[in-house]
């Protein structure tokens, strides 16, 4: 039997893997995963974001063990030795066929393309697999077989392609175990420990909040699915209570595919939250989709070419003010505060602090999508680009420049008690739940006042927006 290699990148686990089970049923395998620490960089990928991966890559060789099967590790600064690298170990093991699942933003789809060229000189097979999504790009088509711009009908078009491929979603790919273990040549010198990447140094309560590993994720998938899924319609945008699935750093590492979570989901299919939760997972699926089909969202453009020239901002000050929680805005702070002690913000208030940049500041969306990524332990391109440029009205299906979030509003809405404020600004704890949104004369002298008028910020960026629309 000929020698496969799986190559690992956001798909770090062996359950419902379909490289790796591709890989198995061939023949021998190896497994390898290549780290990139200059293009984690250029990517602003967050230092937790990082260290997840790397404590579930620790994981992954764990449970790859189990199946006789080795995973190698290397380290190379940027995609752009990752061809040379790949041709090397293609080699150096003699392997007829290479298998991997499919990344679809832009500098990955080159990466890709350059190794498939390679494989190809080598007269090496390539097997790559539909991991991310559950609908193949290709296949989501309007009438005319041109890519969806509007959500719903992608929704409704998408839902008919998951129901078509029924064997994938409802499923689970088999994994074989590797019956001919191939040893590792001495000649791969430069393969490296876990331990000795060049990971960034890491905190303490990422762990405590971020447990790694297939069974962490799996568990909190079935506890989500038992206890919190019927309530999700009607609790989901509630900042201050558990009952959001937290899953999205494990779906945007791979850890857990979009597959089990849709199979989960479907054992209580004549619930109303389950249908809210699996709009969200074709949300999801919406924004790989638009990277794919319209791959100038990759190089720090809008979506809507006609809001490039939007007179943004670019006032550093506020900027900073912003990124610490210090706006003002009570709802925003807890937001932004607890983007920076958890790695993680609640939905809800993800778009309610992006809207209050791009709109009542009028800053650059761009600052913020960076800022977010270089925080978020679920930054994932396609997610938090689609997010934000939904916020500042720039992207495909995006909110209505017209449609501005008033922070308090939305406060008083989906914290009434003020619980989630208190949890992340300590300064407004003792004031009331009428106060606390909106604290006027009672604020503190440690809280800061308003960045900007609520009327005055609206007004602004209505006058720009139209602007760019005339």
């Amino acid at each position: 039997m000929h020698n496969q290699l799986c190559w690992f990148r956001n798909d770090l686990r062996v359950r419902d893997n379909p490289a790796l089970s591709s890989a198995l049923e061939a023949g021998p395998t190896y497994a390898i995963y290549i780290a990139t620490p200059d293009q984690w960089q250029l990517h602003d990928d967050a230092p937790i974001k990082i260290d997840f991966w790397r404590r579930n890559l620790i994981e992954l060789k764990s449970e790859l063990q189990k199946l006789d099967v080795d995973l190698i590790v290397f380290e190379v600064a940027s995609y752009k030795q990752i061809p040379e690298l790949i041709k090397k170990v293609l080699q150096h093991l003699s392997i007829a066929q290479l298998h991997y699942n499919r990344e679809y933003p832009l500098n990955e789809r080159r990466r890709d393309q350059l190794v498939d060229s390679e494989c190809s000189k080598l007269k090496i097979s390539i097997s790559s697999f539909e991991d991310l999504l559950l609908g193949a790009p290709q296949f989501v088509l309007n009438k005319s077989g041109s890519p969806f711009k509007v959500f719903t009908p992608f929704a409704r078009k998408a839902l008919v392609e998951i129901q078509n491929n029924f064997n994938f979603v409802n499923s689970r790919i088999k994994i074989e175990k590797n019956l001919e273990k191939p040893p590792i040549p001495d000649r791969l010198e430069d393969r490296l420990e876990i331990a000795s990447i060049n990971w960034p140094q890491a905190k303490s309560q990422w762990e405590l909040h971020w447990p790694s590993g297939e069974s962490a994720a799996c568990d909190r998938l079935e506890t989500f699915a038992k206890n919190q899924i019927s309530t999700y319609k009607e609790q989901r945008d509630k900042p201050s209570l558990n009952a959001t699935s937290q899953l999205s750093a494990y779906l945007a590492a791979g850890v857990i595919s979009a597959a089990d979570c849709w199979r989960a989901a479907q054992k209580y299919f004549d619930n109303t939250g389950v249908e809210t939760w699996q709009n969200e997972l074709l949300w999801r699926e919406f924004y790989r989709y638009t990277v794919n089909h319209f791959p100038h969202v990759c190089m720090h453009k809008s979506y809507r070419e006609n809001t490039d020239h939007i007179p943004w901002r670019h006032n550093k000050e506020e900027f900073e003010k912003w990124c610490q929680g210090q706006t003002g805005y009570p709802l925003v702070d807890a937001g932004m505060r607890q983007l920076l002690s958890r790695g993680w913000m609640h939905n809800r208030v993800r778009m309610v602090t992006a809207m209050f940049l791009s709109k009542h500041l009028l800053i650059d969306w761009r600052w913020g999508e960076r800022w977010f990524m270089q925080n978020l332990i679920d930054g994932d391109f396609a997610s938090n680009n689609g997010g934000w440029q939904w916020s500042a009205s720039t992207g495909v299906d995006a909110a209505p420049y017209f449609r501005i979030f008033n922070p308090v509003t939305q406060s008083k809405r989906f914290d009434a008690a003020g619980n989630y404020i208190r949890s992340y600004i300590p300064e407004l704890a003792q004031l009331s739940d009428s106060h606390i949104h909106e604290p006027g004369d009672r604020r503190p002298p440690n809280y800061p006042s308003p960045l900007v008028d609520h009327k005055f910020g609206r007004a602004r960026a209505l006058n720009a927006f139209k602007g760019s629309n005339s």
